[in-house]
């Protein structure tokens, strides 16, 4: 069970007893990692190999505890000549259609006010989000909704605790992993001048009251296409949808939801966008541990174990749904309780989008991104899927502070995206 000492004052003897047995394994993690052979991959370095350790401990004792607060939508709008933030009408009710409408009902799901963060180039007048010049390209970003803390150990180095899900973060520039993925983004790729991070609403469950269960998220970075599209006048050829972590997978369910319902919405509504990039994508919601596979093998070379384990990231989502739409292909596209052949995958991918996926070797999640890559590759086509796997690369390596720590991986996979999108 997770946040089960959310309450105090078992919360501060478990914060303290927690921090205190922390201190205490750093002789074993430095033990452990201090030959290359004894570390998780041998090219590691012993800074690497370390970090990994105190972020997934930290994670297990956050998720134990409390899950940090995110900065409200207000609160960003209010500081919005310091972050980019623009806000964003909400998505039209008359175009939710079809199985996302059937959700959204069963949730009691309906479409709010949203807004984002612009990086990039701005106006001549200082301003953000004005209308896009002939032919230019974008960036549409859904960050992954991640968890920041800081933790210092006994030499005051400071480390950023980063986990994945729906259920925390914002996309301000002041916010790490936003900014780290949007920032490299645009110094990589010359000929995309801006990049638009979407915000959506977080989800939260059991324990917790529920709040914002899917298809909340979903309709959100919509509402942020649809703006892009009817207000900026970005042509949809021109926009590069860009997910990481939980965020690749809302780039795929915008990316479906076009192509899918291009013939029941109305015609140029929502056209389909020129591109999808995924970055080290959730492509199995539940986190099914299969013997033999990425879920166990990768444990140590990994920091999301105890998030996968708790499932308190993706649970959230179901809302009042069954447990089993953890496993189809709106939540799960990369699920390995799903055949290949089964016949709810049959036409997803058709008329999708030109797609990338950035996956890490060293991921736990990896083997579901091979298989969602395989899925693709049945209905697109291998030359409109490029699939890349940086070896011995954690998940979400671009969104991960520490500088040379993820080095050269991370320039490595930023380059090859610079590549790919000038292919486009």
């Amino acid at each position: 069970m997770v946040l089960k000492y959310r309450y105090q004052p078992m919360k501060a003897v478990y914060l303290l007893g927690g921090a205190l047995w922390l201190l205490c394994r750093i002789p074993f993690w430095i033990i452990r990692n201090l030959l290359p052979a004894w570390r998780p991959h041998r090219r590691w370095s012993f800074g690497r190999a370390f970090a990994v350790e105190l972020t997934e401990a930290a994670i297990a004792l956050m998720f134990e505890t409390s899950i940090p607060s995110s900065e409200t939508i207000e609160s960003l709008a209010a500081r919005a000549d310091a972050n980019g933030f623009v806000w964003v009408d909400p998505f039209p009710e008359d175009l939710i259609v079809a199985d996302i409408k059937r959700m959204a009902e069963v949730n009691m799901v309906e479409p709010a006010r949203t807004g984002g963060c612009w990086y990039g180039a701005k106006n001549s007048d200082g301003s953000v989000g004005f209308k896009a010049a002939p032919g230019e390209k974008v960036f549409y970003m859904m960050h992954g909704k991640h968890c920041i803390q800081r933790v210092f150990f006994v030499v005051l180095m400071p480390f950023w605790v980063v986990g994945g899900g729906f259920i925390m973060g914002n996309s301000a520039p002041s916010y790490p992993p936003a900014a780290i993925v949007a920032q490299g983004l645009l110094e990589h790729v010359k000929h995309v001048p801006r990049l638009f991070a979407s915000e959506y609403r977080i989800a939260a469950g059991p324990p917790l009251p529920i709040i914002n269960p899917f298809p909340a998220a979903m309709l959100d970075v919509l509402a942020g296409y649809h703006y892009l599209i009817h207000q900026l006048n970005f042509a949809p050829e021109n926009i590069i949808v860009v997910g990481d972590s939980a965020g690749g997978v809302l780039g795929y369910q915008l990316v479906r939801y076009c192509t899918q319902y291009s013939s029941v919405l109305p015609s140029g509504v929502l056209p389909v966008p020129g591109a999808l990039l995924m970055l080290s994508p959730s492509a199995d919601s539940a986190f099914h541990v299969v013997p033999g596979s990425s879920m166990v093998i990768n444990k140590r070379s990994d920091y999301v174990q105890y998030m996968y384990s708790a499932l308190n990231s993706m649970r959230p989502l179901l809302g009042h749904l069954p447990g089993t739409e953890l496993d189809q292909p709106w939540l799960s596209p990369g699920s390995p309780k799903v055949a290949d052949n089964d016949k709810c995958l049959e036409g997803i991918f058709k008329s999708f989008s030109r797609t990338m996926i950035v996956a890490g070797e060293a991921e736990m999640g990896r083997d579901p991104m091979r298989l969602l890559r395989g899925r693709m590759d049945q209905e697109m086509g291998d030359d409109h899927v490029y699939y890349l796997e940086v070896e011995d690369a954690p998940h979400n390596f671009l969104g991960l502070q520490g500088g040379s720590l993820w080095e050269p991986e991370r320039t490595f996979a930023l380059e090859e995206i610079a590549r790919w999108v000038d292919s486009l």
